[in-house]
């Protein structure tokens, strides 16, 4: 609840991740249910016919190839479009990122406080005017990103339309109320309200509204449509991928009747067909899991990847979160519970799997104390290091801005002026000079730049001479292209590790790498055998390739 009784606006994605004993420890009334039934006398037979089958997709895919590929994207979360333009032409398009997720361009509402989930409340599939900028700046910007080499996903809020404030105006100038928005919906187009309550039973997620957001009934042909052509006005502009908000609520089989009225539009247009990625989180005792979406978007000759959200738990490595955690238990082979591996971890295929240590949720949420971020940053690189170091998933960086953790600041919106338009990005120098309510670019780091790179070069290969101390300080190679080495001890850490590359001397890309016939910053020396001796510093690490050498 929120100043006053009410209930604030909370960004769905956030919301519908979480299970309904999650949801209650958020202090939140849940009002209402839909779906259920009283139980059954104590002792007595319960006559209440079990719940309708629901259609289910086929769960065969075809992968994307992102993650084959050693791809990697940002989020340039709350960004305005002429500030990713230019982006991409001076630091996207050079480091080799393949795309960047934008924020919604929909038009939204416009909430008293220009909190960041005002951006996750559609009005209209208008893309006129949102805070991030015009319709003109949103073709120019994906325009000028695609000749700088970088792809635009749209991060697309399908499954609902706002419901604060109501009434209200949005955006873009449209009145609106609750259930009704001119010219596109109005109340007939919605589920018959009633309250997601229950994770157990599938129609109670998605076919029912979440903290009163009105949920479109996507079982209708005509909203479908609707839908789709949002998305084909997209395409047609020259967008490459979407990102589905909150999937886990749309039905599957109507997502994917979507997804191929998207798909056999653009095919019959002689276009690309889009990547799609789709925000599915699981848990313990759920009726839907990600392999429920695994099919989606394959009838009509497409690829879908899904957010593997268990993957963020490899943030806990890095904190050594209650003093059992550590890096040795990254091993891809190490020993029970003390391995990373999508069996192991009880993760998606990696040809599915779109990952990240935080994403613009994970970011704001207090139990979690927002996660690890920029407010840590040395660690919130060696484990940025890690992630595009190992071959899992297709990786997201999330690039956002500085906000306090707590009650008040992980409600707040991106740097503003009054009237809560955004301001233009101007960037932290480095993370550790980050201040409230500036913008971070946390995606510009050394560190992070770089291995985008090394991931790229890397791909193809699988992990090898694995070696750690048994506690937080682990090396591995990448076939023989490739090596990584990183030390969390709260000390130096001297070694002698196998690798996997041939003899030489070779420059540390992550201080700068080869410069003509020398080193930038650090080197280091491989000896005949294969061998490398270093000594690392504390919270310190190396990124060697094999085109790095001298």
């Amino acid at each position: 609840m929120v100043p006053g009784g009410r209930v604030g606006p909370v960004h769905p994605a956030r919301r519908f991740s979480r299970t309904a004993s999650a949801v209650a420890a958020l202090g939140l009334t849940l009002l209402g249910a839909c779906g259920g039934g009283p139980a059954s006398p104590k002792g007595g037979i319960d006559t209440n016919p079990p719940p309708p089958v629901r259609p289910s997709l086929a769960g065969t895919y075809r992968p994307s190839g992102h993650a084959a590929a050693g791809d990697v994207f940002v989020h340039l979360f709350e960004w305005r479009w002429p500030d990713i333009a230019s982006e991409c032409e001076t630091h996207l398009g050079p480091a080799g990122f393949k795309a960047v997720q934008v924020s919604p361009p929909e038009e939204h509402s416009i909430t008293p406080n220009h909190d960041w989930s005002e951006r996750y409340q559609p009005v209209s599939y208008s893309i006129d005017r949102s805070r991030s900028g015009t319709r003109a700046e949103f073709a120019d910007m994906v325009n000028r990103c695609k000749a700088a080499g970088v792809d635009i996903y749209v991060d697309a809020v399908i499954n609902h339309m706002t419901n604060f404030p109501s009434p209200g105006t949005g955006s873009n100038g449209t009145n609106y109320t609750k259930y009704e928005y001119p010219g596109l919906y109005t109340q007939a187009d919605f589920h018959a309200p009633c309250t997601v309550s229950n994770y157990a039973d599938a129609a109670n997620v998605q076919d029912c509204e979440l903290f009163g957001l009105p949920d479109l009934n996507t079982g209708s042909a005509t909203v479908r449509q609707k839908i789709a052509d949002y998305l084909l006005m997209l395409a047609r502009l020259g967008v490459a991928g979407f990102r589905i908000d909150a999937a886990k609520h749309i039905q599957q089989v109507e997502l994917d009747k979507i997804i191929s009225l998207v798909n056999t539009t653009l095919t019959a247009e002689g276009r690309p067909l889009p990547y799609w990625f789709l925000e599915v989180s699981a848990g313990f005792g759920e009726a839907l899991h990600p392999s429920d979406y695994f099919g989606e978007g394959y009838s009509s000759g497409g690829a879908a990847d899904i957010t593997e959200f268990i993957f963020k738990g490899v943030a806990d490595k890095f904190t050594q979160k209650d003093g059992n955690q550590h890096l040795f238990q990254l091993n891809p082979n190490g020993s029970q519970g003390n391995q990373f591996s999508a069996a192991a971890w009880g993760m998606m295929p990696s040809d599915k799997a779109v990952v990240f240590l935080q994403n613009h949720d994970t970011q704001h949420e207090l139990s979690n104390q927002c996660g690890l971020r920029y407010a840590n940053p040395q660690v919130f690189r060696l484990a940025n290091v890690w992630m595009l170091a190992e071959p899992y998933g297709y990786p997201s960086v999330l690039s956002s801005y500085a906000f306090s953790c707590d009650q008040v600041g992980i409600t707040m919106g991106p740097p503003s002026d009054a009237n809560g338009w955004t301001l233009p990005v101007s960037c932290a120098s480095n993370l550790e000079s980050a201040t409230l309510g500036q913008w971070v670019c946390e995606h510009r780091d050394p560190y992070i730049e770089s291995m985008v790179r090394f991931r790229r070069e890397v791909a193809g290969t699988d992990i090898n001479h694995w070696w750690d101390n048994g506690r937080d300080a682990i090396a591995f190679s990448r076939g023989a292209k490739g090596l990584v080495a990183i030390n969390r001890e709260a000390t130096a850490v001297t070694a002698t590790i196998a690798t996997g590359l041939s003899a030489g001397t070779y420059c540390d890309i992550l201080t700068g790498g080869r410069n003509g016939a020398a080193c930038s910053g650090t080197s280091v020396t491989i000896d005949p055998a294969g061998a490398l001796t270093l000594t690392l510093p504390s919270n310190s690490a190396i990124a060697i390739l094999a085109t790095s050498k001298l």
